[in-house]
C-alpha cells in the first residue's frame, strides 16, 4: 500500500541498466542447471560437460632445453649459497683500511678547536652587544622619565620617599627595644 505523502521513486537509464544485468546473470546460471538437469537424464556424461560452459585452455609445455637451463640456474644459486665458488681461484685479499695519520689527527683537532673559539668569542661579542644596547636604553628611559616631571611633582616623590624612609627606621628602632 503507497502512502499519499510519499515521493514517486525515478527509475533511471542507469537503474534499469543495473536490473537487467542482474536478470541476465541469473538467466545464466539457471541455463547451466537446466543444462545440468537433462544432461543427468540423458545420462551422457560428455554432454554435460560440453554445455556447462567453455573448455579450459591447454597449459603450454616446457622444451627440454628450457628445463635444463633453469635446472642449471638453480645449481648455481644452490653453489653459491653453500659456499662454493664456481672458479678455484683464490680471491684477492681484501685491501688494508686506511688509517689517519697522528699528525693529519692533531691538524683536524686543532682546526676543530679554532672553529669552536671563533663561534664562542663572536657569540660573546654579540652577548655584549646586547647588553649595551640594554643598557643604553635602560639610561634613555631613565632620563626620559626625569625629564618629564615636573618640579612639584618631583618634591612629592622626594616626600613621600623621605616619609617611606622614616617609617621604616621608626619600625626597626621599635622591633629593637
Amino acid at each position: 500500500m503507497r502512502k499519499a505523502n510519499m515521493p514517486k521513486q525515478q527509475l533511471d537509464r542507469s537503474i534499469l541498466e543495473a536490473a537487467i544485468d542482474g536478470y541476465e546473470i541469473q538467466k545464466t546460471s539457471i541455463e547451466t542447471k537446466i543444462t545440468e538437469l537433462r544432461a543427468m537424464l540423458s545420462g551422457d556424461p560428455a554432454e554435460a560437460v560440453a554445455t556447462l560452459g567453455p573448455k579450459k585452455r591447454k597449459r603450454r609445455k616446457m622444451s627440454a632445453a628450457g628445463r635444463a637451463r633453469i635446472a642449471e640456474a638453480q645449481r648455481k644459486r644452490w653453489a653459491t649459497t653453500r659456499g662454493e665458488s664456481e672458479s678455484s681461484a683464490a680471491p684477492e685479499p681484501p685491501k688494508p683500511k686506511r688509517r689517519i695519520s697522528k699528525a693529519g689527527m692533531a691538524r683536524i683537532v686543532a682546526a676543530t678547536k679554532a672553529r669552536w673559539a671563533r663561534v664562542g668569542a663572536a657569540k660573546a661579542q654579540q652577548e655584549r652587544a646586547t647588553r649595551k644596547t640594554a643598557r643604553k636604553k635602560a639610561a634613555v628611559k631613565r632620563a626620559a622619565v626625569r625629564r618629564k616631571l615636573s618640579p612639584a611633582r618631583k618634591a612629592a616623590l622626594v616626600a613621600n620617599l623621605a616619609k617611606a624612609r622614616a617609617a621604616k627606621a621608626a619600625k626597626r628602632a621599635g622591633e629593637k627595644q
